[in-house]
């Protein structure tokens, strides 16, 4: 099955402008005609593969229509990226940032193309998964994560990316506010459940690099061993901050066997395949793995479910509004309800 898709109705753009940027900007760039195809996961920036000949690269552009302040901010995107990939080399290297928004009516970059595969909704045909590698994979996100944890802040040159102080307040500050902005409906269970957030937020870790948006289907894995990340993608909200907010981001995508039926529907993933370890002992094992103290972690993970339902909601308020025609987006209301009610729950019985 091809990972890329034919270019979406409404989100093409000027090839031949493309084009001669991107030779004026890249040196290797051979001799042939252009080919671009759309990846077609994903609900935010829009990704693209472009192909010369042998030669390809991924670009980025923010998605269509009205963007909220400061978000889906390519130059900075790229600006992590380039040095983050010196200490961190599962982080793709840029090639180049644009912001002449006439080429293409919007900025974005090119990075260099890292194949392999992304597991998502299921495994590849030629894969048939056993207990031993869905556990194999499940270590592999924990390692990974704690590797990016483990990078030196002021090494990668990236001090001055985020402002610790005061993060999570900021988050659930923010968090709350962006989805009342964006909600299209009443849902009497985000009362309770904000205020459960904003009444008691933990004392963060010392912060590290986070990446804001880590989960599964964002890392490219080896088609000989899935064990294996050849790179992290999706980097457009990392930030310098909690770490474990970024573990609970993590989690809130993470979905076990017997979880409730509406929960699976949110975000269809193959954890739910035997093997897959459960959030508890991915938690037990970053705390293993990291030497942080994870006893306020059930916090964090009501949050991560929040911070979701806002994600989705932000699209789902667009998609309304018809600022994008993706219908992939039109259940996305539904499964803001199952969000909200799934933390709200969480934030009383103190699961995880």
């Amino acid at each position: 099955m091809s990972e890329t898709i034919n270019v979406r109705e409404g989100e093409y753009f000027d090839l031949e402008a493309v084009e001669r940027y991107l030779r004026a900007h890249v040196d290797d760039v051979p001799e042939g005609d252009l080919e671009v195809s759309q990846f077609p996961s994903g609900a935010s920036n829009l990704t693209y593969l472009l192909k010369v000949g042998d030669w390809e690269g991924v670009l980025r552009r923010p998605p269509l229509g009205p963007v909220p302040p400061k978000a889906h901010d390519m130059g900075r995107e790229s600006g992590i990226l380039e040095k983050l990939n010196a200490v961190y080399p599962l982080a793709p290297r840029p090639f180049f940032f644009c912001e002449d928004e006439s080429v293409i009516g919007a900025p974005f970059y090119v990075m260099e193309r890292r194949e392999g595969v992304v597991l998502d909704e299921s495994f590849p045909d030629s894969i048939e998964p056993d207990e031993n590698l869905c556990r194999g994979v499940s270590r592999t996100v924990v390692d990974t994560l704690v590797q990016l944890h483990a990078v030196d802040v002021e090494e990668a040159g990236l001090g001055d990316l985020g402002r610790p102080e005061g993060f999570l307040e900021r988050q659930t500050e923010g968090w709350i506010s962006r989805y009342e902005k964006a909600k299209t409906e009443e849902i009497r269970e985000v009362e309770p459940l904000t205020e459960w957030l904003a009444r008691d937020i933990p004392e963060s870790p010392p912060p590290s690099i986070i990446h804001n948006d880590y989960k599964l289907n964002n890392l490219v894995l080896d088609p000989e061993d899935l064990t294996h990340v050849r790179a992290v993608l999706d980097w457009e909200m990392a930030t310098v901050g909690d770490p474990l907010f970024d573990l609970a981001v993590s989690l809130s995508y993470w979905i076990e066997a017997d979880d409730p039926d509406e929960l699976k529907a949110v975000m269809p993933t193959v954890t739910v395949t035997p093997g897959f370890m459960s959030r508890r002992e991915l938690i037990d094992l970053y705390a293993e793995e990291s030497g942080r103290d994870l006893s306020e972690m059930h916090w964090y993970v009501v949050f991560g479910y929040f911070k979701l339902a806002g994600i989705l909601q932000q699209i789902y308020a667009r998609w309304k509004k018809g600022q994008t025609t993706d219908e992939r987006f039109a259940t996305f209301g539904e499964r803001v309800r199952t969000l909200i009610v799934h933390a709200e729950n969480l934030s009383r019985t103190g699961e995880v």
